[in-house]
């Protein structure tokens, strides 16, 4: 996608409505814990206000369920940026109505003006898809939407986290304002060139790690890279899927029976693109899903009253030998229980050998989440080439799918 970023474009006195991904964690007092999505954000904020722009910010937080709730309130995220700017960044009690409507009126060049949570209005986000189809809320949606097109003169998307949602904000704020500039921030334009030439001209070897729980959360990114990769890792609990439909007995672990013919099929697809596709050899498994279980390691089949936590010591091997040659490492999902120990050891031989493959040259892409969540408690978050801040978006990125909120913004000439 060659979009128009806001350094193709003139916003000297004009309001910009920039969406962003400020949904940070919180604490149980409502204090940030990490404030790395505002800073992430902060590039394109400041290319705005240094070009004469002002600036109206959106952003949902939490989820509040289409009303006003005080613990996901926007309120420490406009502390935060006002301390990061080292200026006041102006709040609004609301992201529509009369307070939103008259803040943004009085902004001067050089203003930051950051609104409440956009979810704590249903018109937000419409889930079920039969009431996306009702003519009356299709309506509200566009009154809603139309109340915040109609603050500003230019639109921004710098909130990949949530790109593949069709969300008011992402979606038919930017549809109401054609005709005004609208174009993306610099952190989604760096994902779309991480992840885009990624999966589009890799240099090979490319090598996708694929882990997590479900078969079917990875089902469309592993059919849409096993004709772009060279080699496929599968860990996490889907691996005991694959397991099952090659006949072996997984005991208590996880599986979802009804995708065991997905997976046969999809390691004969695998052959058939000439696409190594790797399942582990050896497995740690536990009696119980706690930290500190009675825990041992298995080769081949898991016996009943035993469920798989980790890949095993020579499945770590195996994997880490795969990726020495890597030039380009996809990696999306962890190797078992990593938040468990001692079931952290073959997320943390993974995240090593991926850190170890890009000091010799290779491109990683981590598509946040988890492994994203591994590399930093492991300290190698810094020895990777780039982190997606988009996890549900990264994988959709990789699955193929269109962003329809980012296909309707400006193409570059």
């Amino acid at each position: 996608m060659a979009k128009k970023t806001i350094a193709d474009i003139n916003v000297k006195g004009k309001k910009v409505f920039m969406r962003v991904d400020f949904n940070v964690p919180l604490d149980e007092n409502c204090n940030i814990t990490s404030d790395k999505r505002i800073v992430a954000a902060l590039p394109s904020i400041k290319k705005v206000l240094a070009d004469g722009g002002s600036l109206i910010l959106a952003s949902h937080l939490g989820r509040p369920d289409g009303k006003p709730d005080p613990k996901a309130s926007m309120k420490p995220v406009a502390k935060k940026l006002s301390e990061l700017l080292g200026k006041e960044v102006i709040f609004a009690n609301d992201c529509v109505g009369a307070d939103p409507q008259a803040k943004a009126k009085a902004l001067k060049p050089g203003d930051v003006l950051l609104l409440e949570n956009v979810r704590f209005h249903k018109e937000e986000e419409i889930k079920d898809k039969k009431a996306k189809d009702d003519p009356a809320l299709r309506k509200a949606k566009d009154d809603f939407a139309k109340q915040m097109a109609d603050l500003a003169d230019v639109y921004v998307n710098d909130a990949f986290g949530t790109a593949h949602r069709d969300n008011a904000s992402m979606y038919t704020v930017p549809a109401m304002m054609k005709g005004k500039p609208r174009v993306i921030g610099f952190l989604v334009e760096k994902e779309l060139k991480f992840l885009g030439d990624t999966v589009t001209n890799p240099v090979r070897p490319f090598v996708a790690i694929l882990g997590g729980k479900k078969i079917s959360d990875k089902l469309g990114v592993i059919e849409n890279l096993m004709t772009k990769v060279n080699k496929i890792i599968i860990g996490g609990a889907m691996a005991y899927t694959f397991a099952k439909a090659n006949g072996k007995s997984i005991g208590n672990s996880l599986c979802e029976d009804d995708f065991i013919p997905k997976a046969k099929e999809l390691q004969e697809k695998a052959k058939a693109s000439k696409c190594e596709l790797l399942l582990p050899i050896d497995t740690v498994v536990a009696k119980e899903f706690k930290a500190g279980a009675e825990n041992k390691v298995v080769t081949g089949d898991i016996e009943a009253g035993w469920q798989g936590m980790d890949i095993g010591p020579a499945t770590r091997k195996l994997f880490s030998d795969k990726l020495k040659d890597a030039k380009t490492i996809v990696w999306n999902g962890p190797m078992g229980v990593f938040e468990m120990l001692p079931f952290d050891e073959g997320t943390k031989a993974i995240a090593q050998a991926v850190a170890d493959a890009t000091g010799k040259g290779a491109k990683s892409i981590i598509g946040g989440g988890d492994s994203a969540s591994a590399l930093k408690k492991l300290g190698l978050d810094k020895k990777v080439t780039f982190i997606s801040t988009g996890g549900g978006a990264s994988l959709e990125f990789l699955e193929g799918k269109k962003f329809v909120c980012l296909e309707i913004l400006d193409e570059k000439q």
